[in-house]
């Protein structure tokens, strides 16, 4: 803890103080961060919740990013859509008529307003309600599903504060639903060889990650470019009001399947920090002139956010932040181990001591054959022409499939909130100076005997 800043008033200053009043008794750790309270429930190793054999959906935002998976829902066997919700009345009749287009049952509608999923939730038989909505609902949403007798499964973040990650984890628990946090990027074809390299040992003992999500989100936030992209410019209001790393799970969810996280290790504290905040208003400056509101407007988000993580097994992992600068896209993938390193961006490179020249990159394609992860190569062909290069429709197929088959998911609760709760985390760190703030263990204590995601196929 920073020289000169006593225990009160570090707990005044991160805000922990209120966090422990709406969490109820919790104990302080050393590294400033509540501990996780005393749930009533009892954590699962694996859900495998029974077999369904047609899973009836729910869905929940079907703008930009949910329009997509319902696209890739009716393609896959063993689906319904039967109900669809969202505040746009015009994304409702779409999403009726892609489901029509497709031979397949339209599906009742709810759009009388932000909350009617609690009416779709209490009024319909569903399996699974799915979820893409601004990040606000994500918590609300999986919780009324379970509630109601549902599976749940959330676009990223999961969650965005400590208590919201709590809850839904508790929600699980209590009734024994799976609720997934959807990361897509797990699914990219990549990230999912460097996962069969890393389980055969190509790399060795893993050290260190990086990774991240850099993407120049400017024109979005302010509506310019695919308008209305963040509707009522509710991705540009965080950007306002919040420091931290808002959106770590792209780069950070295959890294935790890599190194085992809620599964053989864990994340144990975190230190970030943050560059100063200038792109969002130089742009509003570009766009409206310097008298405009939003050029006015101070913005807390600042352009670059470093976190570094450190694991149980005692690797480092270093995560970015950035979507208010001039750049190229990149998720910053890295992975290091005792007998070499791979990484994605700016170029797919590799070395492994012992094969590579030394001292000399190797293409990654020319590993491939060897390689290639079998889920991917098992359903390129049907991902063709789905979001993000086919790796949204793999994500989906394969939630679809644990269900029907009973299965446990590719990433559960326990994942999807301890990768989450880096955005409240990263806040905090930052705004103690940054601290180092300790990981909850959602898992409390299981994370020591349950398994390692294996390689599984379609």
């Amino acid at each position: 803890m920073k020289k000169g800043l006593n225990r009160r008033n570090f707990i005044k200053k991160t805000g922990t103080a209120g966090l422990g009043i709406a969490l109820g008794s919790m104990a302080m750790s050393k590294y400033g961060c509540v501990r996780q309270p005393q749930l009533k429930t009892t954590p699962i190793a694996h859900l495998a919740a029974p077999p369904i054999e047609k899973v009836r959906v729910g869905y929940v935002g079907v703008g930009n990013q949910g329009g997509g998976h319902l696209r890739n829902l009716l393609r896959i066997d063993g689906v319904e859509i039967k109900a669809v919700c969202d505040i746009r009345e015009e994304r409702i009749l779409w999403a009726q008529e892609q489901c029509l287009k497709a031979g397949k049952t339209k599906p009742t509608g709810y759009s009388r307003g932000p909350e009617d999923f609690k009416r779709m939730c209490d009024s319909e038989d569903l399996d699974l309600v799915y979820n893409a909505t601004p990040w606000e609902w994500h918590v609300p949403i999986s919780v009324k599903a379970m509630e109601t007798g549902s599976h749940a499964a959330t676009e990223v973040p999961g969650a965005i504060t400590l208590e919201g990650c709590w809850e839904t984890v508790e929600t699980a628990e209590k009734y024994k639903k799976h609720c997934c946090t959807m990361e897509n990027c797990n699914y990219d074809r990549t990230e999912l060889m460097l996962l069969h390299m890393i389980r055969q040992g190509l790399f060795g003992e893993l050290l260190h990650a990086e990774c991240g999500y850099l993407h120049d989100l400017r024109e979005w936030k302010f509506g310019t470019g695919r308008s209305p992209y963040y509707p009522k410019d509710w991705r540009l209001k965080y950007s306002i009001k919040r420091n931290g790393d808002l959106y770590p799970t792209h780069g950070l969810g295959p890294v935790a399947q890599w190194m085992d996280i809620t599964r053989g290790n864990k994340f144990e504290y975190l230190v970030s920090m943050s560059s100063p905040s200038r792109g969002l208003k130089l742009e509003a400056v570009r766009l409206y002139g310097e008298d405009h509101p939003l050029a006015k407007t101070d913005y807390a988000l600042g352009d670059v956010v470093t976190t570094l993580i450190k694991t149980y097994k005692g690797q480092t992992i270093l995560v970015t932040h950035n979507t208010n600068s001039p750049r190229p896209y990149s998720r910053r993938i890295l992975i290091q181990g005792t007998r070499g390193l791979a990484r994605k961006y700016p170029e797919e490179k590799i070395y492994i001591e012992g094969i590579s020249s030394p001292h000399r990159w190797e293409d990654l394609a020319d590993y491939s054959e060897q390689y290639e992860h079998p889920l991917l190569t098992s359903l390129e062909e049907k991902a063709q022409g789905a979001g993000h290069g086919g790796m949204d429709f793999i994500e989906d197929y394969r939630l679809i499939q644990c269900l029907r088959e009973g299965k446990p998911t590719d990433s559960d609760v326990y994942e999807g909130a301890t990768i989450s709760a880096v955005v409240a985390l990263s806040e905090k760190s930052i705004a103690a100076n940054s601290a180092p703030v300790e990981f909850p263990d959602f898992t409390r204590g299981k994370w020591k005997t349950r398994k390692p995601l294996g390689i599984v196929t379609a």
